[in-house]
Protein backbone atom coordinates (compact mmCIF):
# COMPACT_ATOMS: atom_id res chain seq x y z
CA UNK A 1 0.00 0.00 0.00
CA UNK A 2 1.09 3.58 -0.63
CA UNK A 3 -1.06 5.40 1.94
CA UNK A 4 -2.50 4.63 5.36
CA UNK A 5 -3.88 6.44 8.38
CA UNK A 6 -5.86 5.79 11.58
CA UNK A 7 -9.19 7.55 12.14
CA UNK A 8 -12.31 7.76 14.26
CA UNK A 9 -15.80 7.42 12.80
CA UNK A 10 -17.87 10.51 13.64
CA UNK A 11 -21.12 9.60 11.90
CA UNK A 12 -23.00 9.94 8.61
CA UNK A 13 -24.42 12.93 6.75
CA UNK A 14 -25.04 13.94 3.15
CA UNK A 15 -23.28 16.25 0.71
CA UNK A 16 -24.90 18.07 -2.20
CA UNK A 17 -22.94 18.20 -5.46
CA UNK A 18 -22.92 21.13 -7.89
CA UNK A 19 -25.59 19.50 -10.06
CA UNK A 20 -27.90 19.08 -7.05
CA UNK A 21 -27.52 15.35 -6.47
CA UNK A 22 -27.12 14.03 -2.92
CA UNK A 23 -24.24 11.80 -1.79
CA UNK A 24 -24.51 9.92 1.53
CA UNK A 25 -21.13 10.12 3.28
CA UNK A 26 -19.41 8.90 6.44
CA UNK A 27 -17.32 11.56 8.19
CA UNK A 28 -14.06 10.35 9.74
CA UNK A 29 -11.57 12.24 11.89
CA UNK A 30 -8.30 10.95 10.41
CA UNK A 31 -4.98 11.76 12.05
CA UNK A 32 -2.72 13.48 12.61
CA UNK A 33 -0.73 10.28 13.18
CA UNK A 34 2.93 10.56 14.22
CA UNK A 35 5.20 7.63 13.34
CA UNK A 36 6.05 5.84 16.59
CA UNK A 37 8.22 3.04 15.16
CA UNK A 38 9.95 2.12 11.90
CA UNK A 39 10.54 -1.45 10.74
CA UNK A 40 13.41 -2.07 8.32
CA UNK A 41 14.38 -5.01 6.10
CA UNK A 42 17.82 -5.24 7.73
CA UNK A 43 16.50 -5.45 11.30
CA UNK A 44 12.99 -6.89 11.01
CA UNK A 45 12.91 -8.57 7.60
CA UNK A 46 10.33 -6.17 6.15
CA UNK A 47 9.70 -2.43 5.91
CA UNK A 48 6.76 -0.76 7.64
CA UNK A 49 5.83 2.13 9.91
CA UNK A 50 3.76 2.15 13.10
CA UNK A 51 1.33 5.04 13.44
CA UNK A 52 -0.06 6.44 16.72
CA UNK A 53 -3.46 8.11 17.08
CA UNK A 54 -5.59 9.97 19.63
CA UNK A 55 -3.90 11.62 22.60
CA UNK A 56 -4.67 10.32 26.07
CA UNK A 57 -3.48 10.60 29.68
CA UNK A 58 -0.44 8.71 30.93
CA UNK A 59 -2.51 6.88 33.56
CA UNK A 60 -4.45 5.10 30.81
CA UNK A 61 -1.34 3.40 29.38
CA UNK A 62 0.96 0.70 30.70
CA UNK A 63 4.61 1.41 31.49
CA UNK A 64 5.87 -0.46 28.39
CA UNK A 65 3.49 1.54 26.20
CA UNK A 66 4.63 4.83 27.75
CA UNK A 67 8.29 3.90 27.34
CA UNK A 68 7.71 2.90 23.71
CA UNK A 69 6.14 6.27 22.89
CA UNK A 70 8.65 8.23 24.99
CA UNK A 71 11.50 6.62 23.05
CA UNK A 72 9.90 7.93 19.83
CA UNK A 73 9.42 11.39 21.38
CA UNK A 74 5.62 11.19 21.14
CA UNK A 75 3.00 12.17 23.71
CA UNK A 76 0.77 9.35 25.08
CA UNK A 77 -1.55 7.93 22.40
CA UNK A 78 -4.40 5.43 22.64
CA UNK A 79 -4.05 3.50 19.40
CA UNK A 80 -1.12 2.02 17.47
CA UNK A 81 -1.32 0.39 14.04
CA UNK A 82 1.33 -0.84 11.64
CA UNK A 83 1.12 -0.06 7.92
CA UNK A 84 3.36 -1.62 5.27
CA UNK A 85 3.70 1.50 3.15
CA UNK A 86 5.55 1.35 -0.16
CA UNK A 87 7.68 4.36 0.82
CA UNK A 88 8.22 3.26 4.44
CA UNK A 89 12.00 3.39 3.97
CA UNK A 90 11.85 7.15 3.38
CA UNK A 91 9.80 7.79 6.54
CA UNK A 92 11.35 8.52 9.93
CA UNK A 93 10.18 8.21 13.53
CA UNK A 94 8.46 11.44 14.52
CA UNK A 95 7.15 12.24 11.03
CA UNK A 96 3.43 13.06 11.05
CA UNK A 97 0.94 11.53 8.60
CA UNK A 98 -2.04 13.82 7.94
CA UNK A 99 -5.32 13.42 6.10
CA UNK A 100 -4.14 15.46 3.12
CA UNK A 101 -2.05 12.48 2.01
CA UNK A 102 -5.33 11.39 0.41
CA UNK A 103 -7.07 13.34 -2.33
CA UNK A 104 -10.68 13.86 -3.40
CA UNK A 105 -11.85 11.32 -5.96
CA UNK A 106 -9.50 8.47 -5.11
CA UNK A 107 -10.70 5.10 -3.79
CA UNK A 108 -9.88 3.81 -0.30
CA UNK A 109 -10.42 0.64 1.73
CA UNK A 110 -11.64 1.10 5.31
CA UNK A 111 -11.36 -1.49 8.10
CA UNK A 112 -13.37 -1.34 11.32
CA UNK A 113 -15.06 -3.43 14.02
CA UNK A 114 -18.77 -3.94 13.36
CA UNK A 115 -21.42 -3.29 15.99
CA UNK A 116 -21.85 -6.28 18.31
CA UNK A 117 -25.37 -7.72 18.21
CA UNK A 118 -24.87 -10.49 20.75
CA UNK A 119 -26.31 -13.99 20.40
CA UNK A 120 -28.89 -13.84 17.60
CA UNK A 121 -31.08 -16.30 15.75
CA UNK A 122 -30.67 -17.57 12.20
CA UNK A 123 -33.24 -15.12 10.79
CA UNK A 124 -31.36 -12.01 12.00
CA UNK A 125 -27.87 -13.46 11.64
CA UNK A 126 -28.15 -15.00 8.18
CA UNK A 127 -31.30 -13.45 6.70
CA UNK A 128 -33.24 -16.71 6.63
CA UNK A 129 -36.92 -16.70 5.74
CA UNK A 130 -39.35 -17.29 8.59
CA UNK A 131 -41.68 -20.29 8.36
CA UNK A 132 -45.14 -19.75 6.89
CA UNK A 133 -47.55 -18.15 9.36
CA UNK A 134 -50.21 -20.82 8.82
CA UNK A 135 -51.94 -23.24 11.17
CA UNK A 136 -49.50 -25.59 12.86
CA UNK A 137 -46.31 -23.57 12.48
CA UNK A 138 -46.16 -21.39 15.61
CA UNK A 139 -44.58 -20.68 17.96
CA UNK A 140 -41.40 -21.75 16.13
CA UNK A 141 -41.71 -19.63 12.97
CA UNK A 142 -38.26 -18.02 13.56
CA UNK A 143 -36.35 -21.22 14.31
CA UNK A 144 -33.71 -22.64 12.00
CA UNK A 145 -35.76 -25.65 10.85
CA UNK A 146 -34.61 -29.11 9.88
CA UNK A 147 -30.90 -29.99 10.06
CA UNK A 148 -31.22 -32.75 7.45
CA UNK A 149 -29.40 -35.19 9.76
CA UNK A 150 -30.79 -38.66 8.90
CA UNK A 151 -28.98 -41.92 9.65
CA UNK A 152 -26.67 -40.75 6.89
CA UNK A 153 -24.67 -38.63 7.74
CA UNK A 154 -25.95 -38.81 11.37
CA UNK A 155 -24.47 -35.37 12.04
CA UNK A 156 -24.85 -31.72 11.09
CA UNK A 157 -22.45 -30.58 8.37
CA UNK A 158 -19.84 -27.97 9.20
CA UNK A 159 -20.65 -24.34 8.32
CA UNK A 160 -24.38 -24.91 8.80
CA UNK A 161 -25.91 -21.45 9.21
CA UNK A 162 -27.28 -21.47 12.74
CA UNK A 163 -27.85 -19.12 15.67
CA UNK A 164 -24.79 -17.64 17.38
CA UNK A 165 -22.60 -14.60 18.01
CA UNK A 166 -23.28 -11.87 15.43
CA UNK A 167 -21.22 -8.74 14.88
CA UNK A 168 -18.20 -7.46 16.82
CA UNK A 169 -15.78 -8.65 14.12
CA UNK A 170 -13.28 -6.96 11.83
CA UNK A 171 -14.72 -6.03 8.43
CA UNK A 172 -13.11 -4.21 5.49
CA UNK A 173 -15.19 -2.27 2.96
CA UNK A 174 -13.46 -1.91 -0.42
CA UNK A 175 -13.44 0.90 -2.98
CA UNK A 176 -15.06 3.76 -1.09
CA UNK A 177 -14.69 7.08 -2.91
CA UNK A 178 -13.23 10.09 -1.09
CA UNK A 179 -15.81 12.90 -1.50
CA UNK A 180 -14.35 15.70 0.61
CA UNK A 181 -11.28 16.49 2.73
CA UNK A 182 -10.87 19.21 5.38
CA UNK A 183 -7.16 19.29 6.22
CA UNK A 184 -7.56 22.00 8.89
CA UNK A 185 -10.01 19.92 10.94
CA UNK A 186 -8.44 16.53 9.98
CA UNK A 187 -11.72 15.34 8.45
CA UNK A 188 -12.33 13.05 5.50
CA UNK A 189 -15.76 12.21 4.03
CA UNK A 190 -16.14 8.96 2.09
CA UNK A 191 -19.15 7.84 0.06
CA UNK A 192 -21.28 5.17 1.73
CA UNK A 193 -21.21 3.40 5.08
CA UNK A 194 -18.25 2.32 7.19
CA UNK A 195 -18.18 -0.55 9.74
CA UNK A 196 -18.68 0.22 13.42
CA UNK A 197 -20.49 2.58 15.73
CA UNK A 198 -19.91 6.30 16.16
CA UNK A 199 -16.59 6.85 17.87
CA UNK A 200 -15.18 3.56 16.56
CA UNK A 201 -11.58 3.36 15.35
CA UNK A 202 -11.07 2.68 11.64
CA UNK A 203 -8.02 2.14 9.44
CA UNK A 204 -7.93 3.85 6.04
CA UNK A 205 -5.62 2.78 3.20
CA UNK A 206 -5.55 3.25 -0.54
CA UNK A 207 -7.63 0.70 -2.43
CA UNK A 208 -6.05 -2.61 -3.42
CA UNK A 209 -8.42 -3.03 -6.39
CA UNK A 210 -8.64 0.46 -7.88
Amino acid sequence: MNKGIIGKKLGMTQIFTENGSVIPVTVIEAGPCPISQKKTVEKDGYSAVQLAFEETKEKHLTRPELAHLKKAGITPRKHLKEFRLADAESKNVGDVITVDTFSVGEKVDITGITKGRGYTGAVKRWGHHILRMTHGTGPIHRQVGSMGANSTPSRVYKNKKMAGQYGNEQVTILNLAVVKIDAEKNLIAVKGAVPGAKGGIVFIRDSVKA
